[in-house]
């Protein structure tokens, strides 16, 4: 089953006392070089069945009127991911495809 994962963010001129929090504790404990500290929140959304257009335009919509708060809020991103067992059967059929022709592994793969 896809998942589909969403990003949401605090908007850029927000200043999120979290993150400040966040901010002194590394300086404090001694982690430094970092510049900044982000907070967001990731959805993800599971699905039956395949992700096609009128889905991803309802998860956009789903994404916006829901999942953040428009006013201090951005949805930074959404993607598409694949289970493991998804990625499998399609590493599978594609080895079986190639199997009678002496399927060679694609550059930087040594299977």
């Amino acid at each position: 089953m896809p998942t589909i994962v969403v990003d949401v963010m605090p908007k850029a001129e927000l200043l999120d006392p979290q993150e400040k929090a966040l901010a002194g504790a590394l300086a404090r404990t001694g982690r430094t070089g970092f510049t900044g500290v982000r907070i967001g929140k990731r959805f993800e959304l599971t699905v039956d069945g395949p992700v096609d257009d009128a889905l991803k335009e309802q998860v956009q919509q789903i994404a916006e009127e829901i999942l953040s708060n428009s006013v201090i809020e951005d949805v930074v991103g959404i993607h598409y991911e694949q289970s493991n067992a998804e990625l499998a059967e399609e590493a599978a059929h594609a080895a079986s495809a190639h199997a009678d022709t002496g399927y060679v592994a694609p550059a930087g793969e040594t299977h």
